[in-house]
């Protein structure tokens, strides 16, 4: 399939700007054809007030329109069939198996918001009638929901092409509540982002929908995301990157006249807690679900287990021997690009220098070259490095993510010690647990530590595989994310982009249909504090 390496504005291709640049074959380490253009200010401005106008109707749409939007735009990703997977291998280097994978879990997530519209409840309507008689003033007629927020900004992510891009699950979220979306596409996919953006709108065109509702910009300059964060049309962001880049944009988005929320997520370290008992009735168990999970995708997932926390002993001494072995016998990996895995390298050349660092298993670069440009390296080994806690909580450094499957295990010489390294820990994406016995009796203090620092707290498993369901939580303290109240996976993630409403003394022919007297939706609305569908 033919690119046109344009911008996706309400619809329409264009390409303004004289900026290009390209895609890269991982595997093949090689340029991919077609150029992409950079997005011009005026392709932002022009995005931005096409969304700002399709707000006005879109809004108003009823969440079975919407609710139909989603489910076609799943439908036309799925249509695309070997194609999207092709290109997905091409500028990704990812296995077939695994994008194929990713694939229903995108369609899976736009279908789950699809069945959260038609139920409802998310909006979370409340009603306290009237108290005319109350003394010393009555009470007025209150009611109240949630409603959408305006404009979203979407920053798609590079080690998930598709579910967390351009039609993932903050596209998804943002749409189910009520807001037009403009994705700034990821340039390390950008022929996936075209793919996945014509499916949207041809999904907006066949349900009527106004064309500002979807745009797409591209760009690897950090301008165009500061401009579009910048821009006054837009009233929230969503991001999933790193540190540095997600604080960029949150930094942007305060300094601006009108404040808007930015749900930015950062990375994390997601320490796993191998305590005693566990190490010695299942060491060897523990040893390779570890090394699975961190080596995963090239360590290249947010919920990479980057650190192993546990107790001296001779069993912990034995587990560590078994990482060990199975790291060395792992063969090299791709990584997403030369860029990622530059900076892979220089992380694990960085913390492999700090005092007190002992080689579990060692690693070797295949090229000399880390700068970002065709035909540097992608290529990377997996690594172990061992630190006793003593010097991991004087070494602030050994604290922060390495971007790739290496880990660092930390060798604690007592509970306290333990606690303490619990207790030095920021805000994370997910903590585990590995217990046995009596374990989490006598280290009674861990869980009460880890609630106040993560996200998702999982026990005798691991952090990778996030579920898209309504339980699930995705987002933690900072610096995991900006906002730790909410979540960029599950159903739970509508929440970021709407906001709340009281309507008092409201005439019944203004009220919105959630809210009227006789539940015409039949949801589940907390009236005068009780949980009902009746009517009022």
């Amino acid at each position: 399939m033919n690119h046109h390496g344009g911008q996706i504005i309400a619809g329409r291709p264009s390409s303004e700007g004289q900026a290009t640049f390209t895609a890269l074959d991982p595997a093949k380490r090689q340029a991919l054809p077609t150029a992409f253009h950079e997005a011009t200010r005026n392709e932002i401005h022009r995005a931005a007030t096409s969304a700002a106008v399709a707000f006005r109707d879109y809004r108003c749409r009823s969440p079975q329109d919407r609710a139909g939007f989603l489910q076609r735009i799943a439908d036309q990703i799925e249509n695309l069939g070997d194609v999207l997977i092709n290109r997905a291998q091409q500028e990704t280097g990812l296995p077939a198996a695994r994008l194929i994978g990713e694939r229903g879990r995108t369609t899976g997530q736009l279908r789950l918001f699809a069945q959260l519209l038609i139920e409802g409840s998310w909006v979370d309507a409340v009603i306290d009638r009237p108290l005319p008689q109350r003394e010393p003033l009555p009470r007025p007629d209150l009611r109240r929901m949630l409603i959408p927020m305006g404009p979203v900004a979407v920053f798609a992510a590079s080690n998930f092409p598709l579910a967390f891009s351009v039609a993932g699950g903050d596209t998804a979220s943002a749409l189910a509540g009520g807001n037009p979306v403009i994705v700034k596409a990821h340039p390390g996919h950008p022929g996936v982002s075209e793919l996945v953006a014509s499916c949207i709108v041809a999904a907006a065109d066949a349900t009527g929908l106004p064309e500002g509702v979807f745009s797409l910009i591209h760009g690897p300059s950090h301008d165009v995301g500061l401009a579009l964060v910048q821009h006054p049309d837009i009233k929230a962001v969503a991001f999933t990157g790193s540190l540095r880049g997600g604080r960029a944009l949150f930094d942007a988005a305060m300094k601006r006249p009108e404040p808007i929320p930015v749900h930015a997520e950062m990375g994390s370290t997601n320490p796993l807690f191998a305590l005693p008992q566990a190490v010695r009735r299942r060491g060897a168990a523990i040893a390779q679900g570890f090394v699975q999970s961190m080596t995963l995708g090239a360590g290249q997932f947010c919920t990479k287990p980057g650190l192993f926390i546990g107790v001296h002993s001779a069993e912990l001494e034995q587990l560590l021997e078994t990482v060990g072995k199975q790291i060395k016998a792992l063969p090299s990996m791709t990584m997403l690009s030369s860029g990622i895995c530059g900076a892979y390298f220089s992380s694990l050349t960085r913390t492999k220098c700090s005092e007190g660092i002992r080689i579990l298993a060692d690693w070797e670069s295949e090229s000399n070259s880390h700068t970002e440009q065709h035909g540097a390296s992608t290529t990377s080994k997996a690594a172990a490095l061992v630190v006793e806690a003593r010097r991991f909580l004087k070494l602030p450094q050994l604290h922060e993510e390495i971007f790739g499957p290496a880990s660092i295990f930390v060798i604690c010489r007592s509970k306290q010690e333990l606690e303490e390294v619990a207790e030095c820990l920021q805000g994370q994406l997910t903590a585990t647990i590995h217990h046995e016995g009596d374990d989490l009796k006598q280290f009674d203090g861990l869980v009460p530590l880890l609630q106040e620092r993560v996200g998702r707290l999982i026990f005798n498993g691991y952090p990778t595989g996030v579920e898209v369901c309504h339980a699930m939580q995705h987002g933690g303290p900072y610096p995991a994310t900006t906002e730790a109240r909410s979540t960029s996976v599950g159903s739970a993630a509508i929440a970021r982009f709407v906001r709340p409403i009281c309507f008092q003394n409201c005439p019944a022919s203004s009220l919105p249909p959630e809210l009227q007297d006789d539940n015409p939706r039949a949801i589940w609305r907390r009236i005068d504090g009780q949980l009902t569908r009746d009517p009022v």
